[in-house]
């Protein structure tokens, strides 16, 4: 065997090991399989269905989105816990308010949690909500839910925010901000809490 041949040899083999190299064999076994979606984005998809399902005014579909022992804490009305809770819940507002409409307006997330900011607008003149008589008032609350999802994509435990005070003043329960009446309750709050000081209570 002559020196050409051999080093005709060492160069062939050479080409051949930089063809295919552990790396580009790693990076075309990825290219061939389906990439998953990523976690966030499992997690924004699942808060996205369950906000579907406020729109579509659907209590059961809601319902299916919270896993056996989910829970909906919702701050300014209480903790709902199970689907049952949440469906009866739902089943209620939209029974007071038949034309709720919710627009999501902004969806933020990570592995676990989703954020979403809404508007709920409607008119509040179906039945009783939470044991308010309704008023016939026209209501718009903007708020904000904490969602966190399993790994099944299921609802954890959604924690939701939102004026409960704004909601009173729209239905007529409490008067408008800054109005008269408003200032005359102040009053009145302020001159009953200088008499309990003063009667050391």
């Amino acid at each position: 065997m002559d020196e050409t041949q051999t080093e005709q040899q060492k160069a062939a083999a050479k080409k051949s090991a930089v063809a295919v190299t552990p790396t580009d064999a790693s990076e075309a076994g990825k290219r061939s399989k389906p990439r998953k979606p990523a976690r966030a984005k499992v997690v924004e998809e699942a808060a996205r269905r369950y906000f579907a399902a406020i729109s579509a005014r659907d209590p059961d579909a809601m319902a299916a989105c919270f896993r056996p022992d989910g829970i909906d804490d919702i701050v300014p009305l209480g903790v709902f816990r199970g689907p049952g809770e949440v469906r009866d819940l739902f089943t209620e507002l939209f029974a007071a308010i038949p034309d709720a409409e919710m627009v999501v307006q902004r969806v933020v997330a990570d592995r676990e949690i989703a954020a979403v900011e809404y508007r709920l607008a409607g008119t509040f003149q179906g039945g009783p909500f939470q044991g308010i008589e309704p008023t016939g008032k026209r209501i718009e609350i903007r708020g904000t839910d904490l969602v966190e999802i399993d790994d099944e994509g299921k609802i954890i435990r959604n924690t939701g925010y939102y004026d409960g005070a704004a909601f009173a003043r729209q239905i007529g329960m409490l008067p408008r901000q800054n109005s008269q009446a408003e200032r005359a309750m102040t009053v009145a709050f302020n001159a009953a809490t200088g008499l309990r000081a003063r009667l050391g209570r």
